[in-house]
């Protein structure tokens, strides 16, 4: 059984057990339970069922891993040819390790 989930914007697949990054969600804790209800597909043993828009009752919990973790550094460079111009710049995105416990359909 696995699921399409909307999580702060981006859609992610989604079964029992697995582990997923999310962007950082700013008052979770590491241990506590969240659940996410704009379930836009479920598909149970091959019963597909899709919301129009979000399907009715269903909801992933899931439990909080690591609430805060930060990805691979990210370098944007800017170059105007001939100008002398350059400039680097970078940055580290901030994301929320999360466990799916279950879904709820």
């Amino acid at each position: 059984m696995y699921a399409i989930v909307e999580i702060k914007g981006q859609q992610f697949k989604v079964e029992a057990g697995r582990k997923l990054f999310v962007q950082h969600i700013d008052d979770a804790e590491s241990g506590a339970t969240v659940e996410f209800d704009k379930v836009l597909l479920v598909d149970k043993d091959g019963e597909v069922t899709v919301g129009a828009p979000l399907v009715e009752g269903a909801k992933v919990v899931c439990e909080v891993i690591n609430p805060l973790v930060k990805g691979d550094k990210v370098l944007v460079f800017h170059k105007k040819r001939r100008k002398g111009y350059r400039k680097l710049n970078g940055h580290r995105q901030q994301f929320t390790q999360l466990t799916i416990k279950e879904v709820i359909a």
